[in-house]
């Protein structure tokens, strides 16, 4: 009996992930309130990234990729500003990265680029650091990189995780019962 409500347990906890997986990820729109960079870099040079001024602060720019790539499983962590150069470009200026994971899809990583507030300028020098694009001053550059999975790689990923734990769970179960004999 306990078998058949495990099994059955399984299988419908496996057809819900399944839809899951199969579901699409949300579509995030350009940023409101930015200019979209088409500097080198921020087009097709580099894949999935794009790139936009504004003067948004980092609040308002993680609070409209939050509302724009909602789901129920989202996961939102909050980087050290040194991983952007290893995630996006090893040449990248970054005041903060943080990124939004759809277990098993897709992840979001933004970077923030605040010239104002750049840690590694003294205050007197940051004006240097001024970003002006298409003649116009602003106080941030976002760059924003998806890192998106095909429907094939999030099921074989899942089946694969399913059955190792399967597995890890029967080696637990087995040394168990040796270990009480």
């Amino acid at each position: 009996m306990i078998k058949k409500i495990l099994i059955t347990t399984l299988v419908i906890l496996n057809v819900l992930i399944i839809w899951y997986l199969i579901s699409p990820t949300p579509i995030i729109p350009d940023l409101t309130n930015a200019a979209k960079s088409d500097l080198p870099g921020d087009t097709v040079q580099l894949k999935n990234v794009s790139g936009y001024f504004t003067n948004q602060s980092r609040a308002e720019v993680i609070t409209f990729y939050k509302a724009n790539f909602n789901d129920l499983f989202r996961i939102h962590l909050n980087h050290p500003p040194e991983r952007s150069k290893d995630i996006i470009l090893d040449t990248i200026q970054s005041n903060y990265l943080e990124e939004f994971i759809l277990p098993f899809k897709e992840s979001v990583f933004i970077n923030g680029f605040e010239w104002q507030n750049d840690p590694f300028t003294k205050p007197e020098k940051r004006i240097t650091n001024k970003m002006i694009f298409k003649g116009k001053e602003y106080f941030a550059k976002i760059t924003v990189k998806t890192i998106p999975t095909t429907i094939p790689q999030r099921l074989a990923t899942f089946f694969i995780t399913e059955t190792c734990l399967i597995f890890i769970f029967f080696v637990f179960k087995n040394s168990l019962k040796k270990n009480r004999e």
